[in-house]
């Protein structure tokens, strides 16, 4: 039986957009609800994997709930996948009288709670089959909330890693002598949007905690305004040397050419894609014990694990690997491999096809 998928998303990456694809390959009936004009639409389109636009903008929209509820009728769908927190809630109230099975998918650690009324609107509603929890992290946050008596069923959080494909990270190493950093300089990046939770002034405390002999210079790529953010640079006895060149499309190709990459996350932190980049290309990353942080990067082998809010431990992280550059070396090549066996695409997709199909036979098993 070829099984019907119904894909809800706004502006997915690249690992996700080959996941639909994988799907179509796999004989999937899938049809994915995404904007025309996203970056990795025409990938799809190559492929042969039908599209529509519909846009859900609140997280009750009442146009889209009905014009979804017309394409269900129409297309009738086995499973709704649903990847953003409005498609979940408007998916939940489309399919209310349907036989379909309604799986989310959850990327970040906590920001559920059973006394938030949205939580019910999303998350932790019933009527949700199964949630694709990006790390074990997420996952185990579900079957740990409080009280317990409220948590879900064991079998509803369901761990599956967004798999990458090294072939997908094959950009040449970009200047970055166009931010002023000098070609002798050690360079630490960190590609983010700036959140409280990133705990960005941790790792700018630490580069004033570096020895006054190592060159280094921090390069923090993304949205950076904030200011908790604004006054650590500002106060940093080393701020001359933290370059902050706002959001950039080439990210991948600015940490390839970094000699360390560093996510300072404080909390919430799941599987964090611009450390796999960093990973694909061979730059050591240096992270924090944060939500799925740990299950990415092994400690000493594929990288450096630090506790959270330690900018001491950042920084000693930072000069043992500027103190050993064959290490340094050996950690990215580790880096590399772990993305190339551990988390590759093919099995993102065999997993989430094998959640589809037991939980279609469940279905029928209890028809």
């Amino acid at each position: 039986m070829t099984i019907r998928i119904l894909s809800i998303t706004v502006n997915p990456d690249r690992p996700t957009t080959e996941t639909f694809i994988g799907f179509h390959r796999a004989g999937l009936a899938i049809t994915v609800i995404c904007p025309s004009g996203h970056r990795y639409h025409p990938l799809l389109v190559d492929a042969g994997v039908p599209t529509k636009e519909l846009f859900f903008d609140r997280k009750v929209d009442f146009k889209a709930i009905a014009a979804l509820r017309a394409e269900l009728r129409h297309g009738r769908y086995d499973i709704v996948h649903t990847y953003t927190n409005n498609a979940l809630s408007n998916a939940l109230l489309a399919t209310r009288g349907m036989p379909v099975r309604i799986v989310a998918y959850r990327g970040i650690v906590a920001a559920v709670g059973f006394l938030d009324p949205v939580s019910w609107m999303r998350y932790l509603n019933p009527r949700i089959d199964r949630i694709i929890c990006v790390c074990d992290a997420v996952r185990d946050y579900f079957l740990s909330m409080r009280p317990g008596f409220l948590r879900m069923p064991e079998d509803r959080p369901v761990t599956v890693h967004k798999g990458h494909k090294l072939e997908w990270y094959t950009d040449r190493p970009a200047d970055l002598g166009e931010f002023g950093i000098p070609a002798d300089a050690f360079v630490i990046a960190c590609i983010t949007n700036n959140r409280p939770r990133k705990g960005l002034e941790y790792l700018v405390e630490a580069m004033a905690l570096l020895p006054p002999d190592i060159p280094a210079h921090l390069l923090l790529v993304g949205r950076m305004a904030g200011r908790t953010l604004d006054r650590a640079v500002a106060q940093s006895p080393v701020k001359g040397r933290i370059h902050r060149p706002g959001f950039r499309h080439d990210a991948p190709a600015v940490s390839a050419a970094a000699d360390v990459f560093c996510l300072p996350s404080v909390k919430r932190e799941g599987l964090p894609r611009a450390v796999i980049e960093a990973m694909a290309y061979r730059v050591p990353p240096i992270v924090t014990n944060s939500g799925g942080c740990p299950e990415l990067v092994v400690d000493g082998q594929s990288g450096l694990v630090v506790p959270v809010r330690d900018a001491r431990a950042i920084a000693t992280a930072i000069e043992t690997l500027y103190r050993d550059p064959e290490y340094r070396a050996k950690l990215g090549q580790n880096a590399r491999q772990r993305i190339a066996k551990d988390f590759r695409n093919e099995d993102t997709v065999t997993a989430i096809i094998g959640v589809y199909r037991d939980l279609l036979a469940d279905s029928h098993a209890t028809a």
